[in-house]
Protein backbone atom coordinates (compact mmCIF):
# COMPACT_ATOMS: atom_id res chain seq x y z
CA UNK A 1 0.00 0.00 0.00
CA UNK A 2 2.88 2.34 0.73
CA UNK A 3 4.45 1.91 -2.25
CA UNK A 4 1.13 2.74 -4.30
CA UNK A 5 1.11 5.69 -2.59
CA UNK A 6 4.21 6.94 -3.18
CA UNK A 7 3.78 5.84 -6.68
CA UNK A 8 0.13 8.06 -6.54
CA UNK A 9 2.32 10.62 -5.49
CA UNK A 10 5.28 11.57 -8.02
CA UNK A 11 2.99 10.91 -10.21
CA UNK A 12 0.75 13.39 -9.22
CA UNK A 13 3.69 16.15 -8.53
CA UNK A 14 4.85 15.02 -12.35
CA UNK A 15 1.44 16.03 -13.94
CA UNK A 16 1.34 19.46 -11.92
CA UNK A 17 5.12 20.35 -12.93
CA UNK A 18 4.15 19.63 -16.67
CA UNK A 19 0.72 21.66 -16.18
CA UNK A 20 2.79 24.75 -14.42
CA UNK A 21 5.71 24.53 -17.38
CA UNK A 22 2.85 24.14 -19.96
CA UNK A 23 1.14 27.44 -18.57
CA UNK A 24 4.80 29.25 -18.29
CA UNK A 25 5.59 28.17 -22.18
CA UNK A 26 2.17 29.56 -23.48
CA UNK A 27 1.76 32.73 -21.60
CA UNK A 28 5.20 33.70 -20.52
CA UNK A 29 6.41 35.23 -23.20
CA UNK A 30 3.48 37.80 -24.01
CA UNK A 31 3.73 39.39 -20.71
CA UNK A 32 7.33 40.09 -21.76
CA UNK A 33 6.94 41.63 -25.20
CA UNK A 34 6.37 45.56 -25.71
CA UNK A 35 4.04 46.97 -27.50
CA UNK A 36 5.77 46.76 -31.10
CA UNK A 37 6.79 43.03 -30.81
CA UNK A 38 3.33 42.42 -29.79
CA UNK A 39 2.39 43.96 -33.07
CA UNK A 40 4.64 42.49 -34.93
CA UNK A 41 3.56 39.16 -34.01
CA UNK A 42 0.22 39.58 -35.34
CA UNK A 43 1.84 38.68 -38.80
CA UNK A 44 1.23 35.12 -37.49
CA UNK A 45 -2.07 35.28 -37.35
CA UNK A 46 -3.85 34.28 -40.67
CA UNK A 47 -6.88 36.66 -40.24
CA UNK A 48 -4.40 39.75 -39.93
CA UNK A 49 -2.60 38.68 -43.08
CA UNK A 50 -5.33 38.07 -45.39
CA UNK A 51 -7.09 41.27 -44.10
CA UNK A 52 -3.97 42.85 -45.79
CA UNK A 53 -4.50 42.77 -49.69
CA UNK A 54 -1.48 43.67 -51.72
CA UNK A 55 -0.62 47.50 -52.74
CA UNK A 56 -2.45 48.08 -55.87
CA UNK A 57 0.35 49.33 -58.40
CA UNK A 58 1.71 52.63 -57.74
CA UNK A 59 4.76 54.75 -58.73
CA UNK A 60 5.72 58.25 -57.00
CA UNK A 61 7.33 60.49 -59.24
CA UNK A 62 7.35 63.84 -56.91
CA UNK A 63 9.96 65.80 -55.24
CA UNK A 64 11.77 64.54 -52.58
CA UNK A 65 15.12 62.41 -52.28
CA UNK A 66 16.28 59.33 -50.53
CA UNK A 67 18.79 60.19 -47.82
CA UNK A 68 21.26 58.21 -44.99
CA UNK A 69 22.05 59.28 -41.71
CA UNK A 70 24.42 57.71 -38.80
CA UNK A 71 22.57 55.73 -36.10
CA UNK A 72 23.57 55.44 -32.46
CA UNK A 73 24.65 51.48 -33.10
CA UNK A 74 27.01 52.67 -35.58
CA UNK A 75 25.12 51.74 -38.76
CA UNK A 76 23.07 53.78 -40.99
CA UNK A 77 19.55 54.53 -41.64
CA UNK A 78 17.77 55.30 -44.48
CA UNK A 79 14.69 57.93 -45.07
CA UNK A 80 13.13 59.72 -48.13
CA UNK A 81 13.06 63.60 -47.32
CA UNK A 82 11.21 67.20 -48.58
CA UNK A 83 12.95 69.64 -47.36
CA UNK A 84 11.14 72.82 -46.49
CA UNK A 85 11.24 75.23 -49.05
CA UNK A 86 12.55 78.08 -46.19
CA UNK A 87 15.49 76.55 -43.56
CA UNK A 88 13.80 75.43 -40.69
CA UNK A 89 13.79 73.29 -37.45
CA UNK A 90 10.88 71.85 -37.52
CA UNK A 91 10.56 67.92 -38.92
CA UNK A 92 7.58 65.65 -39.47
CA UNK A 93 8.54 62.13 -39.11
CA UNK A 94 6.81 59.97 -41.46
CA UNK A 95 6.34 56.02 -40.18
CA UNK A 96 5.44 53.38 -42.89
CA UNK A 97 2.60 50.38 -42.79
CA UNK A 98 3.79 47.09 -42.92
CA UNK A 99 4.62 47.07 -46.69
CA UNK A 100 7.80 48.83 -45.76
CA UNK A 101 8.58 52.67 -47.23
CA UNK A 102 7.47 52.62 -50.63
CA UNK A 103 5.91 55.30 -53.17
CA UNK A 104 2.40 55.28 -51.45
CA UNK A 105 4.38 56.58 -48.30
CA UNK A 106 6.49 58.49 -50.24
CA UNK A 107 3.60 59.70 -51.67
CA UNK A 108 1.86 60.60 -48.54
CA UNK A 109 4.68 62.59 -47.42
CA UNK A 110 4.52 64.37 -50.11
CA UNK A 111 0.90 65.67 -49.32
CA UNK A 112 2.23 66.52 -45.64
CA UNK A 113 5.04 68.58 -47.17
CA UNK A 114 2.08 70.50 -49.12
CA UNK A 115 -0.71 71.11 -46.05
CA UNK A 116 3.07 71.77 -43.91
CA UNK A 117 4.98 74.77 -45.19
CA UNK A 118 7.95 75.70 -43.26
CA UNK A 119 7.92 72.13 -41.62
CA UNK A 120 10.62 69.34 -43.05
CA UNK A 121 9.26 65.75 -43.52
CA UNK A 122 11.55 62.96 -43.40
CA UNK A 123 9.77 59.58 -44.15
CA UNK A 124 11.94 56.91 -41.77
CA UNK A 125 12.46 53.58 -43.11
CA UNK A 126 12.71 51.02 -40.31
CA UNK A 127 13.04 47.75 -42.88
CA UNK A 128 16.47 49.08 -43.58
CA UNK A 129 15.53 49.27 -47.60
CA UNK A 130 13.15 45.85 -47.40
CA UNK A 131 9.72 46.65 -49.48
CA UNK A 132 6.69 43.85 -49.59
CA UNK A 133 4.97 43.72 -52.53
CA UNK A 134 2.47 40.49 -50.93
CA UNK A 135 1.24 40.11 -47.38
CA UNK A 136 3.37 37.21 -46.84
CA UNK A 137 7.08 39.48 -47.31
CA UNK A 138 4.99 42.41 -45.58
CA UNK A 139 4.61 39.88 -42.38
CA UNK A 140 8.39 38.78 -42.30
CA UNK A 141 9.66 42.17 -42.77
CA UNK A 142 7.33 43.22 -39.95
CA UNK A 143 8.39 40.16 -37.49
CA UNK A 144 12.10 41.06 -38.77
CA UNK A 145 12.29 44.31 -37.25
CA UNK A 146 14.35 44.65 -33.97
CA UNK A 147 13.30 46.71 -31.26
CA UNK A 148 16.99 48.09 -29.91
CA UNK A 149 17.39 48.09 -34.58
CA UNK A 150 14.52 50.41 -34.83
CA UNK A 151 14.85 52.82 -32.10
CA UNK A 152 18.52 52.91 -33.31
CA UNK A 153 16.82 54.17 -36.73
CA UNK A 154 14.39 57.01 -34.80
CA UNK A 155 17.60 58.56 -32.48
CA UNK A 156 19.46 58.77 -35.74
CA UNK A 157 16.76 60.99 -37.04
CA UNK A 158 16.33 62.86 -33.99
CA UNK A 159 20.58 63.69 -34.43
CA UNK A 160 20.36 64.11 -37.86
CA UNK A 161 17.54 67.04 -37.70
CA UNK A 162 19.45 68.09 -35.33
CA UNK A 163 19.51 69.19 -30.78
CA UNK A 164 17.05 72.22 -31.55
CA UNK A 165 14.73 70.69 -33.97
CA UNK A 166 10.93 70.10 -33.14
CA UNK A 167 9.95 67.04 -34.13
CA UNK A 168 6.66 65.07 -34.37
CA UNK A 169 5.53 61.76 -36.31
CA UNK A 170 2.95 59.95 -38.09
CA UNK A 171 2.62 56.62 -39.25
CA UNK A 172 -0.02 53.55 -39.65
CA UNK A 173 -0.51 50.01 -38.58
CA UNK A 174 2.95 48.72 -38.15
CA UNK A 175 4.10 52.51 -38.42
CA UNK A 176 1.28 53.85 -35.43
CA UNK A 177 2.94 52.03 -32.86
CA UNK A 178 6.35 53.36 -33.66
CA UNK A 179 5.01 56.74 -34.05
CA UNK A 180 4.01 56.64 -30.40
CA UNK A 181 7.52 54.90 -29.66
CA UNK A 182 8.97 58.40 -31.68
CA UNK A 183 7.31 60.24 -29.22
CA UNK A 184 8.42 58.38 -26.23
CA UNK A 185 12.61 58.23 -28.01
CA UNK A 186 12.68 61.91 -29.09
CA UNK A 187 12.10 63.14 -25.78
CA UNK A 188 11.60 66.83 -24.56
CA UNK A 189 11.99 67.79 -28.59
CA UNK A 190 8.91 66.02 -29.35
CA UNK A 191 5.57 68.51 -30.19
CA UNK A 192 3.28 66.03 -31.65
CA UNK A 193 2.10 62.40 -32.48
CA UNK A 194 -0.53 61.32 -34.97
CA UNK A 195 -1.00 57.05 -34.67
CA UNK A 196 -3.34 55.50 -37.15
CA UNK A 197 -5.03 52.10 -35.46
CA UNK A 198 -1.38 51.02 -34.29
CA UNK A 199 0.06 49.47 -31.16
CA UNK A 200 -0.30 51.62 -28.16
CA UNK A 201 2.17 51.68 -25.44
CA UNK A 202 0.95 49.72 -22.30
CA UNK A 203 3.67 50.70 -19.99
CA UNK A 204 2.52 53.83 -18.08
CA UNK A 205 5.20 54.64 -16.67
CA UNK A 206 6.59 55.39 -19.92
CA UNK A 207 3.76 57.26 -21.38
CA UNK A 208 4.38 59.41 -17.96
CA UNK A 209 7.13 60.71 -20.00
CA UNK A 210 5.66 61.82 -22.68
CA UNK A 211 6.27 65.54 -24.25
CA UNK A 212 3.06 65.77 -26.24
CA UNK A 213 -0.56 65.21 -26.57
CA UNK A 214 -1.58 61.84 -28.95
CA UNK A 215 -3.79 61.74 -31.26
CA UNK A 216 -5.36 58.84 -31.50
CA UNK A 217 -7.18 57.49 -35.00
CA UNK A 218 -8.61 54.15 -35.12
CA UNK A 219 -11.63 51.73 -37.00
CA UNK A 220 -14.65 50.21 -34.60
CA UNK A 221 -14.42 47.61 -36.59
CA UNK A 222 -10.80 46.87 -36.27
CA UNK A 223 -10.47 43.17 -35.25
CA UNK A 224 -6.61 43.62 -33.74
CA UNK A 225 -6.42 47.26 -32.80
CA UNK A 226 -10.16 47.21 -31.50
CA UNK A 227 -12.06 49.38 -29.07
CA UNK A 228 -11.57 47.44 -25.96
CA UNK A 229 -7.23 48.22 -26.82
CA UNK A 230 -7.98 51.75 -27.74
CA UNK A 231 -10.22 52.17 -23.96
CA UNK A 232 -7.21 50.59 -22.51
CA UNK A 233 -5.14 52.88 -23.96
CA UNK A 234 -6.95 55.99 -22.89
CA UNK A 235 -6.89 54.27 -19.54
CA UNK A 236 -3.38 53.98 -19.41
CA UNK A 237 -2.69 57.60 -20.70
CA UNK A 238 -5.29 59.10 -18.13
CA UNK A 239 -3.19 57.08 -15.39
CA UNK A 240 -0.45 58.99 -17.22
CA UNK A 241 -2.13 62.54 -16.51
CA UNK A 242 -1.40 62.57 -20.22
CA UNK A 243 -3.89 64.38 -22.85
CA UNK A 244 -4.83 61.59 -25.80
CA UNK A 245 -7.50 61.98 -28.27
CA UNK A 246 -9.45 59.53 -29.76
CA UNK A 247 -11.18 59.62 -33.47
CA UNK A 248 -13.16 55.94 -33.98
CA UNK A 249 -14.49 55.76 -37.61
CA UNK A 250 -16.79 52.78 -38.27
CA UNK A 251 -14.16 51.00 -40.35
CA UNK A 252 -11.61 48.37 -40.33
CA UNK A 253 -7.98 48.19 -39.77
CA UNK A 254 -6.06 50.05 -42.30
CA UNK A 255 -9.49 52.09 -43.79
CA UNK A 256 -6.99 55.11 -44.32
CA UNK A 257 -4.25 53.20 -46.52
CA UNK A 258 -4.38 54.57 -50.02
CA UNK A 259 -2.59 51.51 -50.96
CA UNK A 260 -5.46 48.81 -49.61
CA UNK A 261 -7.83 48.05 -51.86
CA UNK A 262 -10.92 48.18 -49.11
CA UNK A 263 -9.19 51.91 -49.19
CA UNK A 264 -12.45 54.41 -47.67
CA UNK A 265 -11.48 57.89 -49.16
CA UNK A 266 -13.93 59.50 -47.33
CA UNK A 267 -13.01 58.51 -44.07
CA UNK A 268 -9.09 58.89 -45.15
CA UNK A 269 -9.42 62.62 -46.22
CA UNK A 270 -11.29 63.21 -42.88
CA UNK A 271 -8.62 61.34 -40.54
CA UNK A 272 -6.25 63.24 -42.60
CA UNK A 273 -7.45 66.93 -42.33
CA UNK A 274 -7.77 66.03 -38.55
CA UNK A 275 -4.07 65.38 -38.56
CA UNK A 276 -2.92 68.25 -40.43
CA UNK A 277 -5.13 70.57 -38.22
CA UNK A 278 -3.55 68.82 -34.68
CA UNK A 279 0.12 69.03 -36.36
CA UNK A 280 -0.43 72.88 -37.56
CA UNK A 281 -1.76 73.65 -33.60
CA UNK A 282 1.08 72.04 -32.07
CA UNK A 283 4.08 73.14 -34.67
CA UNK A 284 2.63 76.17 -33.85
CA UNK A 285 2.01 77.27 -37.67
CA UNK A 286 0.28 80.01 -39.31
CA UNK A 287 -3.47 78.62 -40.82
Amino acid sequence: MKRIWTLLTVLLSTAVMASAQSTMSCCTKPTNQNATEAFAMLATNEDFSGGHDAPLPFRYAGEGQPIEFKTPDGKTGKGFEIKSATPSDKYLFVIHEWWGLNDYIKQEAAQYAKDLPGVNILALDLYDGQVATTPEEAGKYMQAVKTDRAQAIIKGAVQYAGSKAQVASVGWCFGGGWSLQTALLAGKQDVGCVMYYGMPEKDVTKLKTLNTDVLGIFGSQDKWINPEVVAQFQKDMAAAKKKVTIKSYDADHAFANPSNPKYNKTFGDDAHALSVAYLKKNFKLKS
